[in-house]
């Protein structure tokens, strides 16, 4: 079977790619390599995926961006993917902030160029990574694909909703098959080192101070990567189908009259942060000099996913622990970084 992973080259759609090729999925892995952060790490994440046995005939890897339509069709014509995985997007709540524009291009025009190949291609089914960062405002957890997503705090999770309103635009109107992942806070080897806990281990390893915000008041729903790729691989023969019997008076915007689904992803274990760092110091066996910050702007305080839905169609069940995760996280980055 033929997937293209967009993204290939970031964190998530790296592991995803080299899960697929060890099955034995013909692989098109696309990424326009930006620099929101150290391109070397990508390279390096694409060498491996080239390394791999079998990548010399199931492998293949063009540099675009998904914003450029002509690029887009030339891959979708060229090797006719029977799923599409959507990783590629600009990332990063904070940076959204100070650079809205690349939001607004990489993951609004580009989903658009996403879905328009998606339908004329006529794709089995279309994977696509959404946030937790949707349910912005929303106090009340855990939160459920059902509760409300319309209040946003970032321009990040803005465009993020706006994939998944595009996506059940396409599901209703040309039948595409989608399948919208709300993703809570996934870290793990390989990771993005914008990502807290990597700026964390990074600090502490040097020993610098750390920044922690909201004077440590905060909760984060952690998910290590390992379960985040068992999941997406359980989805891609699990397509959404219509909803005959949909609720049109008490509508659920997570589910539809058309093939369409969202779904959180996540460990359903909320972790104080102070507890997530000390989970870090123990293994790097340092001590971090701390200092104490406000609350930033579009950060929320707490993530909690409630995973039933997912669990119920596909049976997903996250097996990694805090300490487990952040163990060989810390391992992956002492190799990585010659400590």
């Amino acid at each position: 079977m033929r997937v293209l992973v967009t993204g290939a080259a970031g964190f998530i759609g790296f592991h995803l790619s080299r899960e697929l090729l060890k099955l034995g999925y013909f692989v098109i892995g696309i990424d326009n390599l930006n620099d929101y952060y150290d391109t070397k790490l990508k390279k390096d994440r694409l060498d491996i995926l080239k390394g791999l046995e079998n990548s010399n005939k199931n492998w293949k890897f063009h540099k675009i961006n998904i914003e450029e339509e002509e690029s887009l069709i030339e891959v979708f014509q060229l090797y006719k993917p029977e799923i599409v995985v959507n990783l590629a997007a600009q990332a990063g709540v904070r940076f959204s902030l100070e650079q809205p524009n690349k939001y607004i291009q990489s993951n609004i025009v580009g989903f658009g160029n996403i879905l328009e190949c998606c339908k004329k291609y006529q794709i089995k089914h279309l994977i696509y990574a959404s946030s937790s960062s949707v349910y912005g405002g929303n106090k009340k957890l855990p939160f459920f694909e059902h509760a409300g997503a319309d209040h946003p705090v970032s321009i990040y999770a803005a465009t993020k909703r706006s994939n998944e309103l595009m996506a059940h635009s396409y599901s209703h109107l040309f039948e595409l098959p989608t399948t919208g992942l709300r993703f809570f806070t996934v870290y793990g080897p390989w990771g993005r080192p914008d990502m807290a806990y990597y700026i964390f281990t990074s600090a502490i390893a040097k020993g610098e101070p750390i920044k922690i915000f909201n004077n440590g008041n905060m909760r984060r729903d952690f998910t290590y990567i390992d379960d985040v790729i068992e999941g997406i691989i359980q989805l891609i023969h699990k397509s959404p189908l219509k909803n005959s019997s949909f609720n049109y008076q008490n509508p659920n915007p997570a589910e539809s009259w058309s093939p369409f689904k969202i779904f959180n992803i996540g460990n359903s274990s909320p972790v104080k942060l102070m507890e997530f760092i000390e989970e870090i110091e123990n293994a790097l066996e340092k001590k971090a000099e701390k200092i104490f910050m406000p609350i930033q702007p579009g950060d929320v305080q707490e993530t909690e996913s409630n995973i039933d839905s997912l669990n119920n169609w596909s049976g997903f069940s996250p097996k990694t622990s805090i300490r487990q995760g952040i163990n060989t996280f810390v391992e992956w980055f002492k190799k990585y970084n010659g400590n």
